[in-house]
């Protein structure tokens, strides 16, 4: 009876994160869609405050925090892009020490150490390789995760060309990532890391000036999201008045 009791308080456990891991993942989407990165902001901020947190749970929080410090960056609040940098740190060390998923652990220290450029333009020389090779280690140690690829994909479409960057090859990358995640459509539900993939693609080919391609990627997030205000407001118009200028 003892056992019994046991295993079915273990089972509601698991069962109520797994729950509360939904609720959070269908909230930041949905900032991600309408732009609310206040609510994004708070999600993260009740998130780091659990005084307990799986391995799991603390990987999801630390997609999240990766997320709006990019945006933060993005937006010019420096102040706040150190602060949530810091504390997805902390949270990357912790799943270090445990061993947990290593490939996303070296996905997410790449992307970390390109942060720590956008906030000191002077670090790139040095710490630009860092995040190079952090990004080839994810992919060497798991394939299948899709966020290896982005990071290499970010490496490349960041980086001068006269230090080695290129976006014909960013967009292999991203194609390799999209690969694995439309190979999972189950996890494409409410997922902002798919929808900003697809951005970046969407980016890339605009960069190169391949504007049919680039077109076809804005109007394939529009058809899976009619309603992402970010493309349907700002970059889809500001694509098309680029294109039409030339």
């Amino acid at each position: 009876m003892e056992m019994k009791k046991c295993t079915l308080i273990i089972l509601i456990f698991f069962l109520s994160i797994w729950s509360l891991a939904a609720q959070y993942k269908s909230a930041i989407y949905d900032a991600y869609l309408t732009n609310r990165m206040d609510e994004w902001k708070n999600i993260i901020d009740k998130m780091q405050e659990k005084p307990s947190k799986t391995d799991q749970f603390l990987l999801e929080l630390i997609n999240y925090q990766y997320g709006y410090i990019g945006w933060c960056i993005g937006n010019d609040d420096m102040g706040q892009a150190k602060t949530y940098l810091k504390l997805a740190e902390d949270n990357l060390a912790q799943l270090e020490k445990n061993s947990y998923k290593p490939s996303y652990i070296n996905a997410y220290k790449s992307a970390f150490y390109g942060f720590s450029i956008g906030l000191n333009k002077l670090k790139a020389p040095f710490v630009g390789p860092k995040s190079v090779n952090a990004a080839k280690l994810a992919m060497k140690e798991d394939a299948s995760n899709p966020y290896g690829f982005i990071q290499y994909g970010n490496s490349q479409f960041y980086m001068p060309p006269v230090f080695g960057g290129s976006k014909s090859e960013a967009l292999k990358y991203y194609h390799r990532a999209q690969s694995i995640m439309e190979g999972n459509p189950n996890n494409l539900k409410e997922d902002w890391n798919y929808l900003s993939l697809l951005v970046n693609i969407a980016q890339a080919y605009t960069e190169m000036k391949e504007y049919d391609k680039a077109e076809a990627s804005y109007k394939q997030i529009l058809e899976i999201e009619p309603n992402f205000n970010w493309v349907k407001n700002e970059l889809y118009p500001n694509f098309i008045k680029k294109r039409n200028d030339e």
